[in-house]
């Protein structure tokens, strides 16, 4: 065979994404926030684009007539999603676009939540709820409560109206706080001065009898009385003295160790509201982007067409071309951000219904391949649009991903959320008779009975993951206690 050069003429296919594809795709990923940032760069880099008007200002109503596309999600109500965001300009054609944006109309949210570029103090206590939250509820409630907290690390909102806001149990909500003050740094999640510092004592191993007085009574400490502190915690001059320097180690505002930097509140992206429908009386829902403050951008056809009669030079009109397909372009990725983001958030609230009027314990399993299969878009693409956006309800401000959860076969086919099957575990052996402690082949029967289509070793595993031990264990353990 002859070496030598030649040439060969081949044909083949492959996938290239556009710079314009590429940022297209992060626009789904970025945050209410960051979209703002991106916006405001976007209209100082290029001079055709400009911000419209405001959608609304001041808590005022909008003054622009909505399009609305109500849609039926059988037997979970109906959704109306409001379009208002996606209009197109009539004296002009281009096409607007009015993103989610950081301010929220009419009555604050009140919301805690914070978002910094540095690691916050949430971001820090989420990244360890895996390893304290026995079950998904818990972990769930317990984002709820750190979103709550404010920068030293505090809870100052009433367990009873966190109960009620998101209907369940106050013991769960309790479990859930004491999951997050199990946290680093030690003493979040206080609802008072003496009970951050308690916590401390007691990962220090120094919570006795004596200093739980001493903290019990910190008024006493800053008034220096401390005649009458040796007296009520029955210690000598030294022992006061040693409990005095350890209590000053502790650190009375743990939280401020996190989020450097001005912090901002997390604004939701999408709001979500009750509505009736004013002909049948049927219960629905009310999904809409947050356009509070953010203004919609709009191509200034009239500098255009100044700028392009006063173009001579070829480079001069290819670079007015550019910007002005760069302008029409990013205005209708903003859009189809919009439009996606609604109708993968719609999907999410049709099939988490029982959530958004029952509680936690109504959330159903569910999964990014479901959404996106009922949607008809690419798994990645729900990812995406999930990933760093909040929604707005009655009970509360969460992130899209937080409705997302693993669940266990059941006898009507739609499946249970499998924190849903341990809340069950739990109650059935919690209310066992201690001289009949259920085998993990009883509590399948019994689940079983209840609907859910569980394995033995399936059972056994979700039992360990909430830290209830085996029957022989809980025998042990419930002879001892004397039950």
């Amino acid at each position: 065979m002859a070496i030598g050069p030649r040439l060969d003429l081949r044909q083949s296919q492959s996938l290239v994404m556009t710079p314009q594809l590429q940022q297209a795709i992060k626009l789904l990923a970025l945050s209410n926030l960051e979209i703002e940032t991106f916006i405001g760069d976007a209209l100082e880099n290029n001079p055709l684009l400009e911000a419209g008007e405001m959608r609304v200002a001041d808590g005022e109503a909008p003054t622009e007539p909505e399009m609305r596309d109500a849609t039926s999600a059988e037997g979970d109500g109906a959704l109306d999603i409001d379009q208002s965001a996606l209009d197109v300009d009539r004296d002009t054609g281009d096409w607007s676009a009015a993103p989610s944006g950081s301010g929220v109309a009419g009555e604050g949210f009140g919301l805690e939540n914070r978002s910094d570029a540095a690691p916050t103090l949430a971001d820090h206590l989420e990244e360890q709820i895996g390893a304290c939250a026995p079950c998904a509820q818990t972990a769930f409630i317990a984002r709820y409560v750190i979103g709550l907290l404010d920068e030293a690390g505090y809870l100052s909102a009433d367990l009873r109206d966190i109960a009620v806001a998101l209907d369940v149990p106050l013991s769960r909500v309790e479990a859930a706080l004491d999951c997050v003050q199990s946290l680093d740094p030690t003493g979040v999640g206080a609802r008072s001065l003496s009970e951050c510092l308690a916590l401390q004592a007691k990962e220090a191993d120094r919570y006795d009898p004596c200093m739980e007085v001493l903290i019990n009574n910190l008024e006493l400490v800053a008034k220096g009385a401390f005649a009458h502190l040796k007296r009520i915690c029955d210690v000598d001059d030294e022992d006061l003295a040693d409990m005095l320097s350890e209590l000053r180690s502790y650190d009375p505002k743990p939280g401020l160790a996190f989020g450097g930097g001005a912090a901002s509140a997390v604004v939701p992206d999408v709001l979500l509201s009750e509505a009736v429908d004013a002909e049948t009386g049927k219960s629905g829902w009310d999904i809409q982007l947050n356009e509070a403050t953010l203004p919609r951008l709009v191509v200034n056809r009239g500098y255009y067409l100044e700028l392009r009669e006063g173009s001579t030079g070829k480079d001069a009109k290819a670079w007015l071309s550019e910007k002005l397909a760069d302008a029409n372009w990013l205005i209708k990725a903003l859009d189809q951000r919009a439009k996606t983001i609604l109708k993968v958030s719609a999907e999410i609230v049709k099939q988490q219904d029982g959530f958004f009027r029952k509680g936690v314990s109504e959330l159903r399993p569910l999964t990014l391949a479901k959404v996106a299969e009922a949607i008809e878009m690419h798994e990645s693409t729900v990812s995406r649009v999930t990933s760093n956006k909040f929604l707005h309800c009655e009970r509360g401000t969460f992130e899209l991903k937080y409705f997302f959860s693993s669940g266990v076969g059941s006898a009507d086919g739609e499946g249970a959320s499998a924190e849903a099957v341990k809340a069950r575990i739990k109650a059935l052996t919690d209310a066992e008779d201690p001289k009949k402690i259920l085998s993990d082949d009883k509590l399948v029967e019994l689940l079983k009975g209840e609907g859910f289509d569980l394995a033995r070793r399936t059972v056994a595993k979700y039992r360990e993951a909430i830290g209830i031990g085996s029957s022989v264990q809980r025998r042990r353990a419930k002879k001892l206690a004397g039950l």
